[in-house]
């Protein structure tokens, strides 16, 4: 079971960088970059929400279930 993050796949759709990313929703560049990669442990609703108002999505379309 997994979580898996498709941050990069949302910011491709919305032509957005990573510094830009990280400027609206105002996280550090390292946290976003963990995000990214999958690597994080957790998230806050709060940055979630910050994150889909910033790339205007869903956060079903961030995070997805795989068994």
């Amino acid at each position: 079971m997994s979580i898996i993050v498709n941050l990069d796949v949302m910011m491709a759709k919305r032509k957005m960088s990573l510094n830009e990313l990280s400027e609206k929703v105002d996280i550090t560049l390292s946290n976003l970059s963990i995000l990214k990669t999958g690597k994080a442990k957790a998230i806050r609703f709060s940055t979630l929400e910050s994150i889909c108002k910033a790339l205007d999505c869903q956060p079903g379309d961030i995070l997805e279930f795989k068994e």
